[in-house]
């Protein structure tokens, strides 16, 4: 008899075709989420659960899961949807999707730098908008991307994919990371910061690619703006309460920051309206890893981390407390 799963929203249909041949698939309606009531009524029917990214599953929602259920294979690298130290408690074992999301990230990040410096945003609605009169040696000015100093706060796999893109733009850069890698600093131009306020306060683009931890919450706050250089750019497309989106407001809506680039938000799907309002921010709808090839391959990994579950290998890609 075939495992079963759940998938809690619709997912590539390459991968959903792979997973029907070794797997019973109980997945919703095409264009649907299961809910959290849903998703406990079918627990007792599954082995495993297959959560994604945006998908919360917290203690209460843990707490409710059949006995039945032994894995939480969740589609995307981060886990911070997912309360783990619950999970274990439950006796569930967890999964994430790393490495194949890597080049997808780091390319919207570099592609936030260039559209806030350049002003994209603001130029192309002044365009759409025929507010546009013609060319002109004055008019819409921005800023060069190339030989601005990097700093990028987490030198994980993104952080390095990031500081390789950037070397391409002639960008010096510094990291500071809970561990320094020496190992990669001389094929990557590297300078490794050990106080990240020294660091926040001498580059001229911060690029934030840390986990969201207890300590990590706001790690961008009022005091760590204020000591950004004037025109300097916040890049995040790691996780949303990284950054006290009221106090960047309060920054960009002063001019202290040039401008934000950001894929994430504090309180995502919402986001700030004071944000929304600004022209020198440059905002996507979280879409790291949202290209054909990366989520196909994000899914095979969800499904490499299954198979061998079910054949009672250890996980590829185990998450711990």
């Amino acid at each position: 008899m075939k495992p079963s799963i759940l998938l809690t929203t619709q997912w590539p249909l390459d991968v959903t075709k792979a997973l029907e041949i070794d797997y019973h698939v109980i997945k919703p309606n095409d264009g649907e989420d299961f809910s959290m009531d849903e998703i406990v009524a079918h627990s007792s029917s599954v082995d495993a659960i297959c959560p994604a990214f945006y998908n919360p599953f917290d203690a209460t929602l843990i707490e409710q899961l059949s006995k039945r259920v032994k894995l939480l294979a969740s589609f995307g690298v981060g886990t911070n949807h997912i309360d783990v130290k619950a999970a274990v408690v439950k006796g569930l074992l967890v999964s994430n999707t790393p490495d194949v999301l890597t080049n997808a990230t780091a390319d919207i990040a570099i592609g936030l730098m260039i559209s806030t410096y350049r002003r994209f945003y603001d130029r192309e609605m002044a365009l759409r908008n025929k507010q546009w009169p013609g060319a002109s040696l004055t008019q819409h000015l921005a800023h060069d991307i190339s030989g601005k100093t990097l700093g990028i706060i987490g030198m994980g796999r993104i952080g390095q994919a990031v500081a390789k893109r950037a070397g391409a733009f002639d960008m010096p850069v510094k990291y500071w990371s809970r561990h320094r890698k020496p190992e990669i600093e001389a094929d990557l131009n590297l300078t490794f910061c050990d106080n990240m306020e020294e660091l926040i306060a001498s580059v001229d683009c911060l690029s934030l690619h840390t986990a969201l931890t207890d300590d990590t919450h706001h790690l961008i706050n009022t005091k760590r703006l204020k000591m950004m250089k004037k025109d300097s750019v916040l890049i995040n497309t790691g996780r949303g309460p990284l950054v006290d989106e009221a106090a960047l407001c309060n920054s960009l809506e002063s001019g202290h920051l040039w401008g934000a680039g950001l894929d994430v938000y504090e309180f995502e799907p919402k986001v700030n309206e004071r944000l929304m309002a600004l022209k020198n921010v440059t905002l996507l709808p979280h879409i790291g890893s949202a290209t054909h090839e990366t989520r196909s391959a994000m899914g095979f990994r969800v499904k490499e981390n299954l198979d061998r579950y079910f054949a009672g290998q250890p996980l590829l890609d185990f998450v711990s407390e």
